[in-house]
C-alpha cells in the first residue's frame, strides 16, 4: 500500500506565501520604477499660450535660468523662484543671469519659507491666489517633476492648471540609468519619495495640516511649512 505525501505544515504553507507574496510585491515595484523612469525620460517641452506665471523650484541653477529665460520670452506675468536660500538675495541672482537683470528686479518673487516639496506646493498655491493666476508652468528637474506634480495637484484646486516644463540636468543620462550607479541611486530615491507622496496625498485632505510636512520640516516647520493659509490673509 502506497501511503499518501505528507501534506506540508501550516508554517511551511504560510512560508510560502509570503514568499510568493514577496514576490510579486517586488516585480511590482521593479515595474512601477521603470514606468516612473519612462516618464521621466520625457523631455517634450508643452505649448505655453495662455501661461499665466511661472514656478521654479529650486535645487539646481539651471531651474531658474530656464525659467527666467521663459519669462523674458513673454511666458507669463511672474516668476515665483521657490524654496530659496535664506543667504540667497535678488543681486546674487541678478548676477548669476546679469542679462535678465531687468526681469528679475521687475517681475521675480522669492519664496523663503519652503523647506520642501510640500512647501514648494503651500507656497506655489498662496501665490497663485494672491495673483488670481490660473495656469502657470512648473519647471524642476525632470527626476523631480513626477513628485512636484503629485505636490502640486494635491494643493491645487479644479480650474488651477499647471503645465510641467521639465529641465535635463547637464551630465545625466536617464536613457542608461542602469550603466550608472550614481544616476540609479538618484531615480531609486526619488521614486520612493514619489511613492510616499503618492501614497500620502491619498490620505491627507490638506497640505497646510500635513503632519508629515511638520516631521520632515527644517526650522519652525510648523510656520515655515505648515503654516495655515487663512492666517496669512489676516
Amino acid at each position: 500500500m502506497i501511503e499518501a505525501p505528507a501534506r506540508p505544515g501550516r508554517g511551511i504553507r504560510l512560508l510560502r506565501a509570503f514568499v510568493g507574496l514577496s514576490l510579486v510585491g517586488l516585480l511590482v515595484l521593479a515595474g512601477g520604477f521603470l514606468a516612473f523612469v519612462a516618464v521621466v525620460e520625457r523631455t517634450d517641452r508643452p505649448g505655453l499660450d495662455g501661461v499665466d506665471g511661472i514656478v521654479a523650484m529650486t535645487g539646481g541653477s539651471q531651474r531658474v535660468g530656464d525659467a527666467i529665460d521663459l519669462l523674458a520670452e513673454g511666458h507669463g506675468r511672474r516668476l515665483l523662484i521657490s524654496g530659496v536660500n535664506e543667504r540667497t538675495t535678488r543681486d546674487e541672482i541678478v548676477r548669476l543671469n546679469p542679462s535678465q537683470e531687468h526681469w528679475i528686479t521687475c517681475c521675480v518673487d522669492l519664496d523663503y519659507r519652503a523647506r520642501n516639496t510640500i512647501g514648494n506646493a503651500i507656497e506655489t498655491r498662496r501665490w497663485m491666489r494672491r495673483h488670481s493666476f490660473g495656469t502657470v508652468v512648473v519647471v524642476t528637474s525632470n527626476y523631480h517633476m513626477p513628485r512636484t506634480l503629485v505636490e502640486l495637484r494635491h494643493a491645487l484646486k479644479d480650474g488651477e492648471t499647471l503645465i510641467p516644463y521639465p529641465v535635463v540636468s547637464d551630465g545625466l543620462d536617464v536613457s542608461r540609468w542602469w550603466a550608472d550607479p550614481a544616476v540609479t541611486r538618484l531615480l531609486g530615491a526619488e521614486y520612493l519619495k514619489f511613492l510616499v507622496a503618492w501614497g500620502r496625498t491619498r490620505f491627507e485632505s490638506d497640505p497646510e495640516q500635513s503632519r508629515f510636512a511638520v516631521l520632515i520640516g527644517r526650522r519652525q516647520p510648523v510656520k515655515v511649512v505648515a503654516e495655515r493659509l487663512l492666517r496669512e490673509a489676516n
